[in-house]
């Protein structure tokens, strides 16, 4: 069944709008004679500290911990309430591939509450509170969702002092909506032809040997970037891109899609031309 992306500045209520939601749902369900488990998972659940997020190492772990878990228990009987700050956008673009690879809705709730105030409640935490540093640091990498997004699609914003969440919006969004189906950069297939592995790794390939020869010609933050066997453009970020970046996007995307097939390579080319959009505008 669903996934609900909670996100929002850490210290900002997500947990307790995530508590909210997951007490709506069971009083519908049970009103409405639906069996549906409800699952919160976040830091607290799997064990983690909120020092995790003063290394990037251990950051990424405890990213890691939490994707790991929504994986494990989403499926078509259980809801799945992903409550973390979830303030990266590719990782939330993440959580949106794992709802569609099972063809479940998913929608995300933006938990707004002005930077003062979660720092305030931050300070009056008695146990589990932020470091200040790691606070400041989180509230400027926070990147807002935009309802534009697929990935950020339907957004429902709650206001710090709205007195619940949007109960009958989200009961729409994610129970009665028709699932989407699953698309080739989301459905897992074995692999079917026998010379895809080697298309996938030159196409990368080609691409970002692409972006790195157009950047050094045009020059960073110029024009959408054109590259071989693909329709979509990579959008040139007004900073350089290093050789580095792009061979840990072409590895990651690859490892990501090493089980996906498809008929038509360029389909998939497309695919990593967003995946680089998404990840270059971190």
């Amino acid at each position: 069944m669903p996934l609900i992306i909670i996100t929002g500045f850490p210290c900002s209520g997500k947990t307790r709008r995530s508590e909210e939601i997951k007490k709506f749902f069971e009083e519908r369900c049970k009103a409405e004679n639906k069996k549906l488990r409800i699952h919160i998972v976040n830091d607290e659940v799997l064990g983690i500290s909120k020092l995790a997020y003063k290394e990037a190492r251990e950051e990424k772990k405890a990213r890691g911990a939490l994707m790991s878990a929504v994986e494990r228990l989403v499926s078509k009987d259980d809801l799945v309430i992903a409550d973390g700050m979830n303030y990266i956008k590719g990782f939330r673009y993440q959580l949106y591939c794992v709802a569609r690879a099972i063809s479940t809705p998913h929608c995300v709730v933006h938990c707004g509450t002005p930077i003062n105030m979660a720092r305030e409640w931050n300070s009056e935490r008695k146990e589990g509170a932020y470091p200040e540093d790691v606070f400041e640091e989180l509230i400027t990498r926070y990147e807002e969702p935009d309802g534009r997004n697929r990935w950020d699609s339907p957004l429902f914003t709650v206001i710090y002092d709205d007195a619940s969440v949007p109960q009958e919006n989200l009961w729409d969004a994610i129970i009665l909506k028709k699932p989407p189906p699953p698309n080739l950069s989301t459905v897992t297939k074995p692999v079917s032809e026998t010379n895809f592995l080697y298309e996938l790794d030159k196409m990368t390939l080609d691409v970002i040997n692409c972006v790195l020869e157009t950047q050094k010609n045009q020059g960073q933050g110029g024009l959408p970037m054109v590259v071989p066997r693909s329709s979509h453009k990579v959008i040139n970020p007004a900073r350089a891109i290093t050789m580095s970046e792009l061979r840990r996007h072409r590895r990651q995307f690859t490892t990501m899609n090493k089980l996906h097939t498809s008929t038509n390579i360029d389909v998939v080319a497309d695919m990593f031309v967003d995946y680089l959009n998404t990840n270059l505008a971190n």
